[in-house]
């Protein structure tokens, strides 16, 4: 059976240069799915940073900016390793099609377990249980009038959505008072690692689904609109149990066309309670769709 997740997967093709293949089903609108792009930097990245190393060092925090298009398909990613040290080490990316220079670029730092402090001061907010809301591949309910779904394969055959806090695009009683939504998310095929739990590079696809929080504070419009990430920088702090996941969203200003959005990433089944596995910021713009 196809494994959308093998999209990650990196294959060396000389000094710093990788390939790999991203499947139709990663496609929203026009490209892939941004997270999807950062994973396969961060593979790289990892893979060039480990190739000769003993000690594996865990990616600690990415930052990625979208400079064109990335197709998909077959995919080159080029690396270059900015320092390689006993603890802490820097990498550079660029994923691009077979045919460009310019794609996605991404700078990353990965780092060895060290002496410290261990707290979270965010908190996990209170939503229904995932089993108890709606799915997002639901036909939408007569409430919601003669608005077509737009039928994208990512949401069918990759991730499973589900709402947690949020207000339907067709309410237009509720008042909208705060830029925040929260969404459920189970992979169709979860990637499990070794260890038992997820991947730890799905934490950048949960994270890049960050829009929805700015069309919580905006009442419905006649114009459908259109979010692509402008860049997305994710600080990562360990891996999500196979299962539902909670992306929680926070808007923070809109302005000129733009807007800045963080996400919380929780798995909700820590040995302790809800674990923060994953925090990241974005800027997007907007752009009408046809």
């Amino acid at each position: 059976m196809h494994d959308p997740w093998d999209a990650t997967a990196v294959t060396a093709v000389g000094e710093g240069r990788y390939t790999a293949t991203v499947g139709a089903e990663w496609v929203l609108a026009l490209v892939p799915q941004g997270g999807v792009l950062a994973a396969i930097a961060a593979r790289a990245m990892a893979t060039e940073l480990h190739v000769d190393e003993g000690v594996a060092q865990g990616l600690r925090t990415f930052h990625g900016v979208f400079v064109s298009p990335v197709p998909a398909g077959e995919v080159l990613v080029e690396v270059r390793v900015l320092r390689r040290g006993r603890s802490v080490s820097q990498a550079q990316a660029t994923v691009h099609g077979p045919d460009g220079s310019t794609g996605f670029t991404a700078l990353a730092v990965f780092g060895a377990a060290r002496p410290g402090f261990a707290f979270t001061e965010l908190a996990f907010p209170d939503v229904p249980a995932a089993e108890d809301q709606p799915s997002f591949r639901d036909p939408f309910p007569p409430e919601a009038g003669d608005v077509e779904r737009i039928h994208f394969p990512f949401w069918e055959e990759v991730l499973e959505g589900r709402p947690a806090l949020g207000t339907p695009f067709w309410d237009t009683t509720t008042v909208r008072d705060k830029a925040e939504s929260a969404t459920w998310f189970r992979f169709e095929q979860p990637p499990v690692a070794p260890d038992g739990r997820l991947d730890p590079f799905t934490g950048f696809v949960f994270a890049d689904v960050m829009p929805g929080a700015v069309f919580e504070k905006v009442s419905p419009t006649e114009d459908r609109w259109f979010a692509p990430s402008l860049d997305l920088t994710v600080h990562l702090f360990g891996a999500a149990s196979p299962g539902w996941v909670l992306a929680h969203y926070r808007a923070h200003r809109a302005d000129d066309g733009y807007a800045s959005v963080d996400a919380a990433v929780w798995d909700p089944r820590g040995p302790d309670g809800p674990e923060l596995v994953a925090y990241a910021t974005q800027q997007m713009f907007f752009t009408r769709m046809s």
